[in-house]
C-alpha cells in the first residue's frame, strides 16, 4: 500500500481515539491520559480473543466494555476519591501496562492468518479497497451513534457539565456521574480504536499505545482550529471534523515520509505539527476582522 491509502486507513482507525479525547478534552474538559493504556487495551483484548477463536461477535461489545470500565475507574479516582483528574489518568494508565500483558500474555501478540474485520466481510473484490469501505461505514455509524447521543437530554446533561457544573448540578444533575459516564464512553471508544487498529497492522503490541494521546489531540486540535474559525456549532459537522482531523494528521506524516525525512525523526515531525497547529489560531491571519 502507498503512504497515503495506509495513511488512510489508519486515519479512520484513529476516529473512535479522536472522538475519545473530543468527548473528554473538549465536552467534559478533563485531561485524560487514560487513553494511552485503554488503546492498548482494544488491541490486547482483539488479539487475545481473535487468536483463541472465539465468537467473532463478542470482541467488539468485550472490547467496548474493557475500554469504558478503565475510564469509568479514572472517573471515580477524580470523582469520588477527589485525586487530580490528569493524575487519575496517570495512575490508571500505568496500571494498564501490566493489565495488558496479563491479558496478553507476552509483549506482543501476531494474528497472522487470524481472520479479521477486514476479512469476514466482502465489499469488494480489491483487499485494500474492501478494508477502506468496512472502515468507513464503521466508523460512520460511530459519529452517527454519538452525534445522535450528544443531542438526547442525556447528551445535552453531558455537554452542560462540562460547560457549566454549577448550573447543571442546581438542576439536579449528578454531575460526578455524568463525568464517570463520559470518561467511560470516551475510553470505550479508544478502545475501539486499538480493535480497529490491532487487525490492520496484524498485531497487538504492548507499547502500541505509548504517545497515542498526541495522534487525538493532534486530530481535535485540527478540529477544533476549524470549529473555532468559522464559528460552528453543529453537533454532527463538529463530529465529522474530528473524523477528518485524525485522516488529516495521518496524511501529514505520510506526506513527511514521502518526501523522505528520516521514520527516526516522525515523532519529532509529530510534535512540531502539532505545535503548528495549536498555534494557528493566535496568529494574525486567524483573528477576527475588525
Amino acid at each position: 500500500m502507498s503512504f497515503y491509502l495506509t495513511a488512510l486507513l489508519q486515519g479512520l482507525c484513529f476516529a473512535g481515539l479522536a472522538l475519545g479525547i473530543f468527548i473528554s478534552m473538549k465536552i467534559f474538559k478533563i485531561p485524560d491520559i487514560t487513553t494511552d493504556g485503554s488503546y492498548t487495551l482494544g488491541g490486547a483484548v482483539t488479539a487475545v480473543m481473535l487468536t483463541h477463536k472465539l465468537p467473532f461477535a463478542l470482541v467488539l461489545p468485550t472490547v467496548f466494555a474493557a475500554g469504558a470500565v478503565a475510564g469509568a475507574i479514572t472517573g471515580f479516582l477524580h470523582t469520588k476519591l477527589k485525586i487530580n483528574a490528569l493524575l487519575a489518568g496517570i495512575l490508571v494508565m500505568t496500571a494498564l501496562y501490566s493489565i495488558n500483558q496479563l491479558v496478553m500474555g507476552r509483549s506482543d501478540l501476531p494474528l497472522i492468518n487470524t481472520p479479521s474485520l477486514y476479512t469476514i466481510l466482502f465489499i469488494s473484490g480489491d483487499a485494500n479497497i474492501n478494508t477502506f469501505w468496512i472502515l468507513a461505514l464503521f466508523v460512520l455509524t460511530i459519529i452517527a451513534l454519538i452525534g445522535y447521543l450528544l443531542k438526547t437530554d442525556f447528551g445535552l446533561a453531558m455537554r452542560a457539565t462540562g460547560d457549566s457544573e454549577t448550573m447543571i448540578r442546581a438542576l439536579g444533575v449528578n454531575t460526578d456521574t455524568m463525568k464517570i459516564i463520559g470518561l467511560a464512553l470516551a475510553n470505550a471508544l479508544t478502545a475501539v480504536s486499538g480493535y480497529l487498529m490491532s487487525q490492520l497492522q496484524g498485531f497487538a503490541d504492548i507499547n502500541m499505545g505509548i504517545g497515542i494521546v498526541i495522534i487525538g489531540l493532534g486530530s481535535v486540535i485540527i478540529a477544533e482550529t476549524l470549529i473555532s474559525r468559522f464559528q460552528i456549532t453543529s453537533v454532527w459537522l463538529s463530529l465529522a471534523l474530528v473524523l477528518a482531523g485524525a485522516v488529516a494528521f495521518q496524511l501529514v506524516l505520510a506526506f513527511t515520509l514521502d518526501i523522505g525525512v528520516d521514520a527516526k525523526l516522525l515523532k519529532l515531525v509529530t510534535a512540531l505539527f502539532v505545535l503548528l497547529i495549536v498555534s494557528l489560531p493566535r496568529l494574525n491571519f486567524f483573528s477576527k476582522p475588525l
